[in-house]
């Protein structure tokens, strides 16, 4: 029996939250891959999205007028702690982050992108479950949710060199899968891990915003 999404979910958030507990104070006010947002900002987010129903983030994004960057900010703020610690521990004693749907790939998808928005610029390493990964990326290609990654990568090729993974046609982008997920997330950081003629292609979509 395949293993379930959410299952893998909860072992790469207890991941996460074993690296966040060891971080220094200033460490908490790191700027992340995700636009203007520092780690603690981050890790509210992800709160948010564990403790926020499919129909409250519809109303959420309603009383926004559908404005996202609204929207997020304010889900953050009501997530977020007194403390970095405090804020950590919420973060903790979340359950899955079940958008769409239950034991959908996209909310493990939120999970491991905004993870690595956070390592990344702080140079942690973690090695995602492939198996989840995989999951994760055939979602980012076939469909846009959170982001438009369906959208980003239309007409272009995409090749793991690492997992088995390949979908699209046209101009080709590889690379290791984490890249390629994170590329299809909006990730400009991501681009230099990877090579073909689909990557000029890709940085020219992205316009160099990276999103939440």
């Amino acid at each position: 029996m395949a293993e379930r999404l959410s299952d893998i979910q909860d072992r790469e958030r207890a991941a996460l939250v074993a690296q966040l507990q060891e971080l220094r104070p200033e460490q908490w006010r790191t700027p992340t891959l995700c636009s203007a947002w520092d780690v603690e900002e981050v890790v509210a987010h992800l709160t948010a999205a564990a403790g926020t129903s499919m129909a409250a983030w519809m109303r959420s994004m309603i009383r926004a007028r559908f404005d996202a960057d609204v929207h997020n900010r304010r889900l953050v703020e009501s997530f977020r702690g007194a403390t970095p610690q405090q804020t950590l521990d919420r973060f903790r004693a979340a359950g899955t982050i079940a958008l769409p749907l239950a034991n959908s790939p996209g909310g493990l998808g939120e999970l491991i992108v905004h993870a690595e928005d956070i390592r990344r610029p702080l140079g942690l390493a973690h090695r995602v479950d492939t198996g989840g990964l995989l999951a994760v990326a055939r979602f980012f290609a076939t469909r846009d949710f959170a982001v438009n990654s369906k959208s980003l990568v239309q007409g272009l090729t995409l090749v793991a060199t690492d997992a088995d993974f390949r979908h699209g046609s046209g101009p080709a982008a590889e690379g290791p899968l984490i890249a390629l997920v994170m590329a299809m997330a909006g990730r400009t950081a991501y681009l230099d891990e990877l090579t073909g003629d689909g990557v000029r292609e890709l940085a020219q979509r992205m316009g160099g915003n990276d999103r939440a």
